[in-house]
């Protein structure tokens, strides 16, 4: 079980991957994530177990053969140069299969997976498919490719979703969290933010993470200061704001999981913020939204 809930990059790495976060390193019951970086001509071949995955490309691409007790299927995936680039295609591997990956060019994938009952079909998803949103307005302006949303593609528990937030905007803004079972109002849900960022002339880029005690016997509490490769978890708590410095576009995948029956993502904006979403309308998206991968969809 990890002691902290800010990891940064290369501090939760395993033998075989660069991010390697289990419910047992985490410390609750669902949510999983690895990245996976494959040399040219690299190949892996990981097994499902309890749980169901999606292989996202971060950049390059590969293959991915999906092998069950019903058949194997192969999918190839085109992937993208980077996470600014756009959406990327992706492949579902069902619980108690296995999962043969391969790159001819090389690639980094993450493999976003949670816990589940029930065994759904592999199957491909293409980057075309993908809804893009723009929420938020002015500097609160973000874009979140909602590739494996609740309601987008199906999966029995797993939620995951990517934003893009250009430098010196605020995401996960106002507040919000999932940490409590209310139906129709809130999901209980666990989450792993993991970042990357856009380099200016050469400079690595970071960024700011803020996770507070929502009460009730849920007192995450976290002030970070997070790069390209780190990763925040957040079992309960209100969550965000989370900051690009100027200059800096930032990246984070969203991994979700959580005991509910039903698979939906319901949250509590904190009441002392939720203010903040009355001003959008009177505002305009932030423009270099609009002129990225949300302006084809």
């Amino acid at each position: 079980m990890t002691t902290t809930h800010h990891l940064p990059s290369g501090k939760a790495t395993s033998d075989q991957y660069a991010v390697d976060i289990t419910p047992e390193k985490a410390g609750w019951g669902y949510s999983s994530l690895r990245v996976l970086d494959l040399p040219p001509g690299g190949s892996h071949l990981f097994t499902a177990g309890d749980s169901e995955w999606i292989v996202l490309p971060l950049s390059g691409g590969g293959a991915v053969t999906v092998t069950d007790d019903f058949g194997s299927e192969a999918y190839e995936l085109h992937g993208r140069d980077s996470v600014f680039s756009g959406a990327s295609d992706f492949v579902y591997v069902p619980r108690d299969a296995t999962a043969a990956l391969t790159s001819d060019t090389g690639g980094r994938l993450a493999l976003t997976g949670a816990r589940c009952t029930r065994r759904l079909p592999p199957r491909y998803g293409p980057a075309s498919s993908v809804p893009v949103e723009l929420r938020g307005t002015g500097n609160c302006s973000r874009m979140v490719r909602n590739f494996g949303a609740a309601g987008v593609f199906e999966c029995d528990k797993l939620i995951a979703v990517e934003v893009i937030t250009p430098g010196g905007n605020w995401s996960s803004y106002p507040p919000h969290k999932h940490d409590e079972n209310r139906p129709g109002e809130e999901s209980e849900l666990e989450e792993i933010y993991y970042f990357e960022f856009a380099d200016h002339a050469g400079t690595p880029g970071l960024g700011y993470q803020r996770v507070s005690p929502s009460g009730n016997g849920h007192g995450t509490d976290v002030l970070a200061e997070v790069r390209g490769g780190d990763v925040v978890l957040i079992p309960d708590g209100w969550h965000g704001p989370s900051m690009a410095v100027p200059g800096h576009d930032m990246y984070y995948l969203n991994v979700m999981a959580g005991p509910g029956a039903d698979r939906a993502w319901l949250i509590c904006d904190h009441p002392d913020h939720a203010w903040i979403r009355d001003t959008w309308p009177g505002q305009p998206v932030d423009p270099r939204l609009t002129r990225s991968d949300s302006a084809s969809q």
